[in-house]
């Protein structure tokens, strides 16, 4: 999930002088990003496979997943440019996947949130990884997926809208 938004480098020069907007910059470099994230996850999921996970989902239930997935990494994706556009240094921008890290710890990823110490709980109850988790959950595994999918849904369109403004408003701010 590293988007490393160096402004320092020709091509952004070159793409500066041409009829290029802003957005289709960053734009590339999400692309790019969530296909790598893709390519990661193909391989997470044919591990699983090998060491003997079976998903009870039909179609339907991959395809859902799959969407779920998509939607995740292109937010956070947009949420990483931000980050990109916000520090001076390709160093720093790599400090955001440090932090990304983490978030999944405090999530129902490892553990159900039942389990979790109370203080601990309402953060895990209230972020976005914790839907996404349920939603996969639900959908792979063939259950009743409930309120997670749309909260996953919602979480990630969220975040997606905010992104996608911020990154454009501080890339016309850092080129200007």
């Amino acid at each position: 999930m590293n988007v490393n938004m160096d402004m320092n480098g020709g091509i952004v020069d070159r793409l500066r002088s041409m009829d290029v907007g802003g957005t289709a910059v960053i734009a590339g470099h999400v692309v790019s990003s969530v296909a790598r994230n893709v390519v990661s996850t193909l391989i997470v999921f044919g591990v699983a496979l090998l060491i003997g996970f079976r998903s009870g989902a039909g179609l339907m239930g991959w395809l859902g997943a799959v969407g779920v997935l998509l939607m995740f990494m292109l937010a956070v994706s947009w949420l990483a440019s931000v980050f990109g556009l916000l520090v001076q240094s390709a160093e720093a921008a790599g400090g955001f996947s440090f932090i990304m890290m983490f978030v999944p710890y405090v999530s129902s990823a490892f553990v159900p949130v039942s389990t979790l110490p109370s203080w601990l709980r309402g953060v895990a109850e209230h972020q976005p990884v914790t839907p996404v988790i349920e939603s996969l959950r639900a959908l792979l595994n063939n259950e009743p997926l409930g309120n997670s999918g749309w909260l996953a849904l919602a979480w990630c369109a969220g975040i997606l809208v905010v992104s996608t403004v911020l990154a454009d408003v501080l890339f016309r701010k850092r080129v200007a």
